[in-house]
């Protein structure tokens, strides 16, 4: 029998490291893509690449696009990302780091990308617990999402299979989250969460994603291995 195949949307952070593990324990081939987007924080993608291989994908595309032509976002445009806010700031509200339409382009991407290598299960790691202000990692999105997909291809309509959208951390905590890769044996010391790293591939410890990461290791009991810009931060 095949083994059924998925494409995982993979960033290099710890959120898409973990679900490409989890898309694996379930007995899918994955077939990784990354996007490059012209994020300010592109290191990430030599991170991707890496855990790629590492976790023996059977291919790994990355397609490249400048979102910076539209802008709109701390990530994508001359804005500031916002450093050492609190817990209560980053629960309301949609924040500067969010790209105008993101999810809905790379889940496109993935959905073209799975019709070529005739997978119908796509993958991605939202997440609606760590920020309440991202639209398109709710729920009520991907299911949309999914709809659209089975509407939009010619797998879909032609009946050769009907494509499932998966958010395995959709309402899981970091701590969950981390606990759970630990579980499948994934190596975060590779993956890149920062928004606004240096040249050297160091986070800055203080963005969104660094306090999110961080809270997360130490809730789950485990040793953060990330390399941060501040002495002393590694392992803490």
């Amino acid at each position: 029998m095949a083994i059924p195949r998925a494409v995982v949307l993979l960033s290099g952070g710890l959120d898409s490291t973990t679900t490409f593990a989890v898309a694996k324990a379930q007995g899918f081939e994955v077939f990784a893509l990354s996007v490059d987007y012209g994020q300010r924080h592109r290191v990430e993608l030599d991170r991707a690449a890496a855990v790629a291989k590492a976790m023996g994908a059977a291919d790994h595309r990355t397609v490249r696009l400048d979102l910076r032509e539209i802008g709109g976002s701390a990530l994508t445009a001359n804005i500031a990302v916002p450093k050492d806010r609190s817990p209560d700031d980053m629960s309301h509200g949609v924040p500067v780091t969010y790209v105008p339409a993101r999810n809905t382009i790379l889940l496109g991407l993935a959905l073209g990308y799975a019709e070529v290598v005739g997978a119908f299960d796509l993958f991605i790691g939202a997440n609606v617990l760590d920020y309440s202000g991202y639209p398109d990692c709710r729920p009520e999105f991907l299911a949309a999402f999914e709809g659209l997909a089975n509407l939009a291809t010619k797998a879909g309509v032609e009946g050769a299979g009907r494509f499932r959208v998966h958010a395995p951390l959709l309402k899981m905590t970091k701590a969950e989250i981390i606990r759970e890769g630990v579980r499948l044996g994934v190596d975060y010391s590779g993956t890149l969460s920062c928004y606004d790293p240096d040249p050297l591939g160091r986070a800055c410890g203080a963005c969104d994603s660094c306090q999110l990461r961080k809270k997360g290791f130490a809730e789950a009991g485990v040793p953060d291995p990330t390399e941060y810009q501040q002495p002393g931060w590694r392992g803490a």
